[in-house]
This record gives structure tokens, sequence and C-alpha cells, in this order.
């Protein structure tokens, strides 16, 4: 029946249908690979792993139940598994005991209840969870964050559109997905985009709607028409939101909006400038010069509207301009969420390193609406040379420009340098007369067609992304509790090591540990095998201590969690 599949009669039982799914149940065991990673389950289970999982998702009957899959692959994101097919290279029995079973589903079983539960409610179920960290921490979700973070796609089942990868400063098949953060940098939900409309859409026609039905304590209407100062919420974005036609849609709303300002031509005087101290996320405080000016942004008239321009002077003397419609704030707490945006590029990054974030999870493709607007292949072709020649064309008038005769030239270097400066003109006056040509046949291009129109050849379908935004959640759910279990050793750690908080506890959840249920007390004792130093051990106790005051059952038995280290 296959490697470590010791409990065959419950498996007989499972595959006639005579049970919906098999009961956890454990037994004393030494030497449990991976078994401090059970110190993760009451974080996990806190952070949500199994709140609503009965409500939006169901499994067929058999020997796994939806506790075991959904506990299963969290595990995996906490000990860095990195993929389902890397599940197949770890002892199956090891995993099998700290779920209660003989062992871990198998590879080809995992796949399968993925697909099945990608079938189910995936969106309903991160809206919920999404809406509940939100109420659970109103403080971050008055501020939120929002970037695009592009995947890029090296397979062959389709021909995705290309998109600019920052990272690796190409333009390559990818698709984009925009995540919202709270203020502490922690995410609450995604948005896939298999063909990017841009930035300002996105916000505009499917985050903004989820996150005013969402973002918990916002001033009711009466609240708002009292105080026309006051918002819903504040969104911080990168210079891409930046739009003041956007800008005013949203006040109009009563949402604030934040971002760089573009097109900074003038300098303030320094005089202007004072120091601010702004608080940041960790705690810890820093030290900005600042200044403050009411700025008219906009070139139509429809689309002008006042902002807040805040400035920081660093110590080069550059000015960084922030623009804002959030009036109530003062210049530190609206400078200091702006500059603090790398809390969300360090998820990015962390994400991507750490939990995969970037990996496909299935291969399968999906047709794309027949009326979605794209780029017209031919407009951009035509963009594209346009650009090419009017850089050539600015080379070239610069170069003109640079012609020079020395101080006492002769006759000859006279004749020289009139015939160069004829040529280089006649050069000059040709290739502006074509580059007015193509800019006259970009105007006659439609910059965006439907995407039945495309071309057979510039057709494409986009990923199956119901799957992979499942694994993204979860994924999330393990970035969460990892979070809250390096909160508790941050400060035990000092100041000056704060950042192995992380390491620390990603250390924990692959040390071995030996499990001694007591059936008679319904106590789960999890002794975690000591660690290397003196110090790791006293964090690992101060972490247990912490864990076992919540008096977390392991899910689906009356076996209440107990965690201590153990040393040899």
């Amino acid at each position: 029946m296959g490697v470590a599949t010791t409990n065959a009669e419950l498996r007989l039982l499972a595959a006639v249908g005579e049970i919906d799914e098999v009961p956890s149940h454990f037994q004393p065991c030494d030497d449990v690979s991976l078994g401090g990673v059970l110190l993760a389950l009451p974080a996990l289970l806190s952070c949500g792993l199994l709140k609503y999982a009965a409500r939006f998702f169901t499994l067929p009957s058999g020997y796994y139940g939806l506790q075991h899959i959904f506990i299963m692959l969290a595990f995996m994101a906490m000990c860095r598994i990195r993929s389902i097919e890397k599940l197949a290279s770890t002892a199956p029995g090891e995993w099998g005991k700290l779920l209660g079973l003989d062992r871990c589903p198998a590879t080809k079983t995992m796949r399968a209840k993925i697909k099945l539960l990608g079938a189910g409610e995936v969106e309903d179920w991160a809206s919920t969870l999404s809406k509940s960290w939100m109420t659970d921490a109103p403080e971050t979700a008055g501020i939120l964050y929002i970037d695009g973070h592009t995947r890029v796609y090296h397979g062959s089942q389709t021909n995705l559109p290309h998109h600019y990868v920052a990272r690796q400063r190409l333009c390559m098949r990818a698709t984009s997905d925009y995540w919202v953060n709270g203020f502490d940098g922690l995410p609450f939900f995604k948005v896939n985009c298999a063909v990017d409309p841009g930035m300002i859409r996105v916000i505009e026609n499917e985050i903004v709607p989820q996150l005013e039905a969402q973002v918990p304590a916002q001033p009711s209407d009466d609240e708002l028409h009292a105080n026309p100062y006051r918002s819903k919420f504040r969104l911080v974005f990168d210079r891409e939101g930046y739009s003041p036609a956007f800008f005013k849609r949203m006040n109009e709303k009563r949402i604030a909006m934040q971002t760089y300002r573009k097109y900074v031509k003038d300098e303030w005087e320094h005089s202007e400038f004072a120091p601010h101290t702004l608080k940041l996320t960790t705690g810890e405080n820093a030290i900005m010069q600042l200044a403050e000016r009411g700025s008219l942004i906009g070139s139509k008239a429809d689309d002008k509207i006042w902002v807040r321009e805040i400035r920081k002077l660093t110590e080069s003397g550059r000015q960084i301009a922030i623009v804002s419609t959030e009036w109530e704030a003062t210049p530190s707490a609206i400078a200091g969420p702006q500059f603090g945006r790398w809390y969300q590029e360090n998820f990015f990054k962390y994400a991507r390193e750490r939990f995969n974030l970037d990996r496909l999870i299935d291969y399968q493709v999906e047709s794309v609406d027949d009326t979605t607007r794209v780029i017209n292949p031919r407009w951009r072709k035509l963009d594209a040379e346009v650009r090419k020649r009017a850089a050539q064309l600015g080379r070239k008038k610069r170069e003109l420009g640079g012609l020079v005769l020395k101080e006492q030239p002769t006759g000859r270097e006279i004749e020289r340098h009139i015939e160069n400066a004829a040529a280089l003109g006649e050069q000059i006056e040709q290739d502006g007369q074509e580059l007015d040509q193509l800019k006259a046949e970009r105007k006659q291009a439609k910059k965006h067609i439907q995407i039945k129109d495309l071309p057979e050849e510039d057709s494409f379908q986009k990923l199956a992304h119901r799957s992979k935004h499942f694994i993204d959640i979860l994924k999330i759910i393990a970035y969460r509790a990892e979070t809250a279990l390096a909160d508790i050793i941050r400060e035990p750690l000092g100041e000056h090591h704060r950042d192995e908080a992380r390491a620390f506890i990603q250390k924990i959840c692959t040390t071995e540990a030996n499990l001694r249920p007591d059936l008679e007390a319904d106590i789960l004792n999890v002794e975690i095998h000591s660690l290397a130093t003196p110090k790791d051990n006293r964090l690992l106790k101060t972490l247990c201590e912490e864990i076992n005051n919540t008096q977390t059952l392991y899910p689906g038995t009356k076996m209440r969690l107990a965690f201590n280290p153990v040393s040899f």
C-alpha cells in the first residue's frame, strides 16, 4: 500500500466509503524530524488556518480530511518545502506522526486535493480572512500599502504579454498581482491580473470596492459630512499611481491617496525645513527634515486638485516630494508611511526567497474574456519605433549644436565645418519627417483593442490562478504566523539582533522533537530538542511558555498542545 502505510484497516474503510476521514491519533515517538513545526500550529490556527475552511471548502470522503490537507500545506510552508514535488524527497512517515496518521499524502494525492480545493470558493475565503485580519488589527488597516508584483513565466503553455520586471531590468513574459498590505507590512489580500490594466484601474475597480466593505471603523456618512477633512482610510503607493484625476475621483469617495510627486522642477528654500520625529512600525523613531506646502496639481481644468505636498530634505540636499489628500495627519504621519513602503517590498523579497511566492502550482491555462482590452501590438511597435527615432533625433540635434570651430580655423577647416553642419542638418530634417510620419501612423492605430481582435500570432490564454490563489493565501497565513512567533522573541533577542527572529523561528520548525501523548489527561506533550547554544534554548523556553498560555487543542482532537524544551 506504499511507504509507511501501516494503518491498512482504516485505509480500506476509507477506500470503500465507510468513513469520511481518519481521525488524528498520536503515538509516543522519539526524534521526529521537523517536529518543532508543531510549535507553529497555535499561531497558524490563530491566524485563521482552519477558521473558515469548512464554510468554503469540501472534500469527498477519504483517508485525508480537510484539516489534514490544510495543516500539511501550512507545515510545508513553515518548513520551507518549496513545492509539492519536494515533498516526495522527505520521509512520509515522519510527517504522518505530526498529523496523527501513519503517513502524509503522496505528491499525486496532494495535487488532486489542491485541485479540488482550488475549485472551491477561494475568493470568498480570502475575502473573509482579509476582513477578519483587518478587524483584529484596525490600527494597521487605516493606512494600506498597494503595490504590483510581477511573476515571470518561463513556460510554453501560453504566450503571455510582456511586462517590465524591475528586479531584472528586462521586459519578460509575466503576469501581475497587486497586493494590499497593512501599515505593518503584513499582507491582507491580492488581486491577480492576467492582463494588467495598470495600477490606477486595479485600485479603482478592484481594490477600493473590497476595502470599502472590509476596512473596520470607517466614519459614517454623518461624521464625514460634519468634518470635510476626514477620510475613510488612506492608500499609499509608488509613482505608478500618480494621477491628479484619480486623486480627485477618490477624494469624492473620501478616500485619501498618497504617493511621490512627479515632474518636480522647483526647489524649496532650506530654511522651510524643520526636524520632525517619525515613529516607525518597528517602534523605533527617526528624525527627518520636512517641509509642507499646499499645491495645486493637474494639467487640465477638470483634473486640478489641491493636495498637501510634504518634502524631505536629505543629507545630500536632495528634496523628495510627497503629495497626499489626507488633511488631518501631521507631516510626520504622512512622511512615515510613504518612506515605510519598504515593509511591503521586504515582504515581496522574503516571500519570493523563503515561501517560493512566484512558483506555479499547476500548468493549466484558461481563456481570457473576449472583451478584455489589451495594448494593440501594432500600436506598441509603432510607439517603440517613435521613441527610438526621437532619441536618435535628439542626439543628432545635440551633436549639431555641439559643432564648434577652433579659435583660428583655416579655410579648409571652415569648409569642412560647413559641410558637416549641412549634412547633419539635412539628415535631421529627413529624420524629422520620418518621425512625423511614424507619429501620424501611431495616432491612426488604436492603442487598445479587445483580445478577440488580436492577430493570431499575438493571441494568448491566461494562467489558471485558482489553485495558485489558494496556495498563496496559505502562504499569507504562514507568513503571518511566523511574524507572530518572531514578535514574541524580538525583545528577548535584544535591539541589535531583532533581525534574527525569523531565522530563529525557521530553525525551530526544522528541529526534531519527541511526542509524548498523555491520553488520560488529553495532553499532547511536544518535547523540542535542545538547540545549539544556551541563548537559543532560553529563547525556546520563552516561546514555549508563551504558546502554552494559548491552551490550543490539536484540530480534530481533544488533546491540548504542551511544549517544552528537552536537553540531553
